[in-house]
C-alpha cells in the first residue's frame, strides 16, 4: 500500500513559495464559508510513521487556518478517567460541532495498531477493531461530517535518516526518544500492520491518504491542496449533505408480532405487601453498590414508555435507596443548539458514567427511533440506520464492564387517559401534562408500531429490554428494583469468576 509513497517526491523552493500565498488565502475563505453554513463539520486524522511530518502538519494547520475554527487534540495513552470509560468516549468528547475543523493527532486507529504491532492483541482483535472505525466513520458520515484521514510515510532508510539528523542537530535532539527508535526496530511489522489497518479502513466515505514525508515542502502542499479540494467539494455540495436521502420501504415486525398486546397490564401489588418489598429491595440495591466489586463496573439504566407511564416514580425508587454521590440523573428532552451540532449520539457518551457510578436516563437515545421517527423530527434514512448505531453502542459500553437495563414502561390507553385528567386536577402535577402529550395520544397506534420495532431490533442478548407493565404503579416500581437489582448481582458475579 506504501510502495507509491516512496517514490521521492519533492518541490523547489521557489515552487512552493509561489503557489502557498494563494492556497493559504483559498483555504481560509472555505473555512469562513463553512463557519457561515454549519452545515458540517470537519474531522481530520494525522498519522504515520515516526519524523513522518505528523507534528510539523498539525502545526501547519494552526498556522494556516483562523485558529478559532480549529479545535487540536493530541490523543495520548488514555489517563486515568478515560481508562474507567469505554474507548470511544474520549473521541466522542473531542469531535468538534458543526462549522469547525477537529485535528486528531492520535486517533481512535493508534491504540488498536500499537497494540498489534508489541503483540498485546491478536490478528482478530485488530480486524474487530478496524470493523468498528470503519462503523463509527460511517454513523459520522451519515451525520454530515467530512472525514479527512492523512497518513504521512517513510520508507526505512529515509527514517532512520531522518532520527539520526534529528538527534544530530542540538536545537532537534529532544524530539527523538528512546520510544523512536523503538518504533524504527519494529518499522516491517508496523508497516505490515498499518498497511492491513489501512487497507481496512479506507472507504468511500472516509478514505486513506498515503503522503511521501520525506519533502517538508511537498507534503505540506499536498496536505493543503487535498484539505482545499475536500472543503470545496462538500461547500458545494447540498448545503453540507453528504448524499441524498433515498425513499426507504415501512420498517416489518418479525413474524408480526405485537409484543407490547401480550402484557398482562392487570398485574398488581396491595400497599402492604408493596412497602414491604420496597424495603427490602432498597436495601438491596443499596448494599450491592457499596460492594467493593462495584467500583469495578457502572450501569446504564435507560427509562422510556408511555406518557404518564411512570418513568419518573420508578426512578426516584431507585435514587431514595443509593448515595447521591453515586448516581447522576440525566433528563433527555429536545436537543440544544450545541447538541444538535454534534451527531446525534454525542450528548449521551458525553454522560457514560466512570466505574463505580450509576447514570440513569429519563428517556434517552431511542427518541431517534421514537419521537423523531413518529413526528417525523428525521429523515426515514437516519432512524433506520439508527437501530445498528443504537446496538453498536450499547455493544461498547457492555464490553467495558457496564450494565445495561432498559426499562419500557407499558400502560393502556385508558390508564393513561385517567392519569391525564388527574394531572390536570392536580395543581402540584399539573405541570406534567402539555398539550403536547394530549396530541401525542392522537398517534398512540403510531407509536405502538415503534415501540414494537425497537424492541424487536434492539433487545439484544448484551442489552435485553425489559418490558414492566405499569398500569399498577407499585407492582411496575418493585419490577424495575427486582430488575436492577439482579443485572447487578449478575454483573458482579462475572466480576469475581475474572479474578
Amino acid at each position: 500500500m506504501f510502495e507509491s509513497a516512496e517514490i521521492g517526491h519533492k518541490v523547489d523552493k521557489s515552487t512552493y513559495e509561489q503557489e502557498l500565498p494563494a492556497l493559504r488565502e483559498a483555504l481560509l475563505e472555505a473555512q469562513d464559508e463553512l463557519v457561515v453554513k454549519r452545515g458540517f463539520q470537519v474531522i481530520i486524522i494525522v498519522s504515520g510513521v515516526d519524523g513522518g511530518g505528523r507534528r510539523e502538519s498539525v502545526h501547519l494547520l494552526n498556522e494556516w487556518l483562523d485558529p478559532r475554527g480549529i479545535e487540536t487534540h493530541g490523543m495520548g495513552a488514555p489517563s486515568d478517567e478515560e481508562e474507567d470509560r469505554p474507548r470511544m468516549w474520549r473521541f466522542w468528547r473531542a469531535l468538534p460541532p458543526r462549522g469547525k475543523i477537529g485535528i486528531f493527532q492520535g486517533s481512535w486507529y493508534s491504540m488498536p495498531i500499537l497494540d498489534r504491532v508489541y503483540k498485546k492483541s491478536r490478528q482478530s482483535d485488530l480486524e474487530e477493531a478496524m470493523e468498528r472505525n470503519v462503523r463509527f466513520e460511517k454513523m459520522l458520515s451519515d451525520e454530515g461530517a467530512l472525514i479527512l484521514k492523512f497518513w504521512f510515510h517513510l520508507s526505512k532508510s529515509f527514517q532512520e535518516t531522518r532520527l539520526k539528523s534529528l538527534e544530530k542537530d542540538a536545537r532537534t535532539r529532544w524530539r527523538v526518544t528512546e520510544r523512536d527508535w523503538r518504533h524504527f526496530s519494529l518499522y516491517d511489522r508496523f508497516r505490515k500492520i498499518s498497511s492491513e489497518a489501512l487497507r481496512l479502513t479506507s472507504t468511500a466515505q472516509a478514505p486513506w491518504y498515503i503522503i511521501e514525508g520525506s519533502d517538508e515542502r511537498y507534503r505540506s502542499l499536498m496536505l493543503g491542496k487535498i484539505v482545499l479540494e475536500a472543503l470545496h467539494l462538500r461547500l458545494n455540495a447540498e448545503h453540507g449533505q453528504p448524499h441524498s436521502i433515498p425513499s426507504l420501504p415501512n420498517l416489518p415486525r418479525v413474524d408480526n408480532l405485537h409484543i407490547l398486546k401480550s402484557l398482562d397490564l392487570t398485574q398488581k401489588l396491595d400497599k402492604a405487601t408493596y412497602n414491604k418489598q420496597l424495603e427490602t429491595y432498597q436495601g438491596r440495591l443499596n448494599v450491592l453498590t457499596r460492594d467493593p466489586r462495584f467500583q469495578k463496573i457502572s450501569v446504564v439504566a435507560v427509562f422510556e414508555g408511555n406518557d404518564a407511564a411512570g418513568k419518573g416514580g420508578g426512578i426516584r425508587r431507585i435514587t431514595g435507596a443509593l448515595d447521591a454521590r453515586m448516581y447522576q440523573v440525566i433528563p433527555i428532552a429536545a436537543p440544544s443548539d450545541e447538541e444538535k451540532a454534534q451527531p446525534y449520539l454525542w450528548r449521551f457518551w458525553r454522560h457514560i458514567p466512570r466505574r463505580g457510578r450509576l447514570a440513569i436516563f429519563d428517556r434517552s437515545w431511542y427518541g431517534r427511533v421514537l419521537v423523531e421517527r413518529v413526528e417525523g423530527f428525521c429523515s426515514e434514512y437516519d432512524w433506520l440506520r439508527a437501530y445498528n448505531e443504537i446496538n453498536e453502542f450499547e455493544m461498547q459500553l457492555v464490553e467495558h464492564e457496564i450494565v445495561v437495563v432498559k426499562f419500557w414502561l407499558s400502560i393502556s390507553a385508558d390508564e393513561q387517559l385517567k392519569r391525564f385528567r388527574e394531572r390536570e386536577k392536580t395543581g402540584f402535577k399539573r405541570y406534567k401534562i402539555t398539550d403536547e402529550d394530549w396530541r401525542n395520544r392522537d398517534r398512540w397506534a403510531d407509536y405502538e408500531q415503534a415501540v414494537c420495532d425497537v424492541v424487536d431490533r434492539t433487545s439484544t442478548q448484551h442489552a435485553p429490554w425489559t418490558l414492566v407493565p405499569a398500569n399498577d404503579k407499585y407492582h411496575a416500581r418493585i419490577h424495575i428494583l427486582k430488575t436492577l437489582c439482579e443485572s447487578i448481582e449478575a454483573a458482579l458475579d462475572r466480576v469475581k469468576g475474572k479474578k
